[in-house]
């Protein structure tokens, strides 16, 4: 074996001060947010789904209000226009402007997804906490509810109750409610059962606090996160069953326009119309392909462990 030779400058003291390297530094704290928020940026394909689902929805909020065309105003003279200067996505077979409807359908999917998901959230995070926290006879009833609702497809239930009832807005909110909760019902309740024995848990039941208290103030905020990332992953699911839905003839009633009216209405004339229906198709591509980004950067900030499995 070689002899090495070190030089005068190859280490250097840190100090000569014994107190000074034997002297603990303190980081300052880092809130927990933060490490989300810096998670979060660093994924660029999050970050512009994002952009995306934020721009799309100023648009559906903004044009329908701001513009002078109403979006069931009809002109004939003006009808199967293709996009020019002044209506600039085209107007359809009775002369509405296309730009006006297309905002505006975007404007009613994002209302029925965010509303249908909001109820679903409420619905499953109250039956799987109560479900996973008391368990036994009670967890065993819940579940066999639970598997019989979801052994019905969800498109029949879908089908069923907008062949029955009136096809509106709070009916197609209403089958979207149907079945979509068991999905956040069942990762609740996994949560739960995970956590309902750690010793925090077990520390707050020991001190007399009551079951309610131990749901909302010790199990709740430790699977706020999980909730989330489910919230914002149902919400592509919903807008697409929504369009589904309208595209079968089951949707809004006319002249109201949502993405799957517009789809349905351009399809028929898709052959010699073409843009009556790609432009409310490519809205609705990618406005769920940016919440599906989205939601992948939500679950990957919230739990960066989540992404290797």
């Amino acid at each position: 074996m070689e002899d090495k030779t070190f030089l005068e400058d190859d280490f250097t003291f840190v100090s000569q001060d014994h107190e000074v390297i034997l002297k603990d530094e303190v980081l300052p704290e880092k809130p927990f947010w933060k490490d989300i928020l810096k998670r979060f940026c660093e994924n660029k394909g999050a970050v512009i789904g994002g952009i995306f689902i934020l721009l799309i929805t100023i648009l559906a909020i903004v044009v329908p209000m701001l513009s002078s065309w109403g979006f069931d105003d009809i002109n004939t003279s003006i009808a199967n226009h293709t996009p020019d200067s002044t209506n600039w996505f085209g107007t359809d077979n009775y002369g509405r402007d296309l730009f006006i409807r297309v905002w505006k359908g975007a404007r009613i999917s994002l209302f029925i997804a965010f509303a249908a998901m909001v109820i679903d959230v409420c619905i499953g995070i109250i039956y799987g906490l109560v479900s996973g926290y008391f368990g036994g006879k009670v967890d065993v009833i819940m579940q066999r509810i639970q598997e019989i609702i979801n052994s019905i497809p969800t498109l029949v239930v879908l089908i069923i109750l907008l062949t029955i009832m009136k096809a509106s807005l709070f009916t197609i909110i209403l089958a979207l409610t149907f079945t979509e909760w068991i999905g956040m019902a069942r990762i609740t309740r996994a949560q739960v059962l995970k956590i309902k024995e750690e010793e925090f848990v077990l520390a707050s039941r020991t001190m007399g606090a009551g079951s309610f208290f131990i749901i909302c103030k010790e199990i709740l905020p430790n699977i706020f996160g999980q909730l989330i990332i489910m919230f914002m992953m149902n919400i592509p699911n919903a807008i697409f069953y929504e369009a589904y839905l309208a595209f079968i003839g089951l949707g809004l009633p006319r002249p109201e326009a949502s993405l799957g009216t517009l789809i349905n209405d351009g399809f028929d004339l898709f052959l010699i119309y073409p843009h009556m229906m790609l432009i409310p198709a490519a809205i609705l591509a990618i406005l769920m392909l940016s919440f599906n980004l989205f939601g992948d950067g939500i679950r990957d900030a919230f739990d960066p462990t989540m992404k290797e499995r």
